[in-house]
């Protein structure tokens, strides 16, 4: 046999050896593509969720009174006109003292939740007081976003000091503090919450019924 007719049936079987791989390959590709189709999408982060949704745990379940918590420390902050104060010059109300800043994402989103507690008590004696301890160069910042929550009044510690003056402190924000009309402190609540919630007034209403 010559060189020539032997090379032909080889010629054939790397033909057929090559079509086989391309098939092998096209059927792979679908295999995946099936495969993918059958998968939930991934999930796009498009931003901090509402309030409503966002809110971590209701008020009822994370209030409540530290070991050590008293009345409030005698420190001075500053209101919207720069006047300093005290959270006893409140004496008198239930308080209502949150502590914040620019930089906490979940302290901006329970924000709204905040306002609308306020709202909520208008012309009762229920005070919101949400005290930002962003820096001086931020406070403008703070400022113009408590600006966009009536009716939230601005309230500042630049020093960020508060936090520490409080009897236990504060480990994180935001915190929550409430105290009653006497001046002591009735709980507290760490992380954020859905202060416009029903069990939130649940709470707040029965702190006022104390006197």
């Amino acid at each position: 046999m010559s060189d020539q007719s032997a090379a032909k049936p080889r010629g054939r079987i790397l033909k057929w050896a090559l079509w086989g791989a391309a098939l092998v390959g096209v059927a792979a590709v679908l295999y995946i593509m099936a495969k993918a189709s059958t998968k939930p999408a991934p999930e796009v982060n498009t931003g901090p969720k509402p309030a409503a949704e966002a809110a971590a745990g209701s008020v009822l379940e994370k209030f409540s009174r530290a070991d050590g918590a008293g009345p409030p420390p005698d420190y001075l902050f500053r209101d919207a006109d720069g006047k300093a104060m005290k959270i006893a010059d409140l004496k008198g109300k239930v308080v209502v003292v949150n502590l914040w800043a620019t930089w906490c994402a979940p302290c901006k989103i329970e924000m709204p939740t905040l306002a609308k507690l306020q709202a909520d008590y208008a012309g009762k004696p229920v005070e919101v007081v949400a005290i930002s301890i962003d820096k001086e160069p931020d406070v403008a910042e703070a400022r113009a976003f408590i600006g966009q929550h009536p009716p939230l009044k601005f309230y500042s510690d630049a020093d960020a000091k508060l936090p520490w003056q409080v009897k236990p402190a504060v480990a994180g924000m935001p915190t929550t503090i409430v105290y009653g009309k006497d001046g002591f402190e009735r709980g507290r609540v760490a992380g954020e919450a859905d202060w416009g919630a029903p069990d939130a007034k649940a709470v707040i209403d029965r702190i006022l019924a104390e006197g």
